[in-house]
């Protein structure tokens, strides 16, 4: 929807999607957080607890946004243009669809996962860190660098579902939805677009919500998948 409002290039609008998308996110990922974690959060009650999320302080909101820019763009212009390399090279319609959002989402979340981590660890009130680059800094030195990918297990169980069946939702709805005739107004194909980004994000959302469980409580515990699990 906002690619085809601004009419940039694609990796460009790709890019300044996902940080307006991150930008308005924000306080409902800081809520979610919160929320799937237990932290302690004063407020009356569950409004209260939402209502906090769009309070100050707020804790790693520039590295939130940064990982959650670079990584939606880059999933979804990577699986863009991975599946229209992948149909040129002759690859099954299946194949072109599912294996760019699989393996470029698996990468992103490995990449970002220090920073996921941390970002949530100081969303807790409790907390003994106060920025990002604090809490990665505390948890590798009291918990060696390999802790900053612990949960990365149920990160990816979490992001390469979502991502896939957003893209193949995303897909399949471009295929489905009437195209706007010639001469058509532009709000036509906006509000096209914006179909598309609705189902895609609701349905990548539906799936997932389990495994944001599971990974944040993991990173309270240090378990690993399976007590976190049970």
């Amino acid at each position: 929807f906002f690619c085809r409002a601004m009419q940039a290039p694609e990796a460009d609008c790709h890019f300044a999607a996902s940080l307006v998308a991150a930008f308005v996110n924000y306080p409902l990922w800081r809520a979610s957080a919160v929320a799937q974690s237990g932290f302690k959060v004063p407020g009356a009650g569950v409004l209260g607890k939402w209502a906090a999320a769009f309070k100050p302080p707020w804790r790693g909101v520039g590295w939130v946004l940064g990982g959650m820019t670079w990584a939606r763009a880059s999933i979804f212009y990577g699986s863009d243009a991975g599946k229209q390399l992948l149909v040129a090279a002759g690859a099954p319609p299946a194949i072109s669809m599912v294996v760019p959002p699989m393996v470029i989402s698996t990468l992103v979340q490995v990449a970002n996962q220090p920073i996921i981590r941390a970002s949530i660890t100081i969303q807790d009130p409790g907390s003994r860190w106060q920025t990002v680059s604090a809490a990665m800094h505390g948890i590798s030195e009291t918990r060696g660098l390999g802790a900053l990918w612990h949960g990365t297990s149920a990160g990816i169980l979490k992001t390469v579902p979502k991502y896939c069946v957003a893209v193949l939702v995303k897909d399949a709805m471009d295929e489905w939805l009437p195209k706007p005739a010639p001469g058509a107004p532009r709000s036509e194909g906006r509000l096209r677009s914006a179909k598309k980004a609705v189902a895609a994000g609701v349905a990548g959302a539906t799936i997932t919500n389990p495994f944001d469980i599971i990974r944040n409580e993991m990173f309270k515990t240090d378990e690993s998948l399976p007590p976190a699990h049970l």
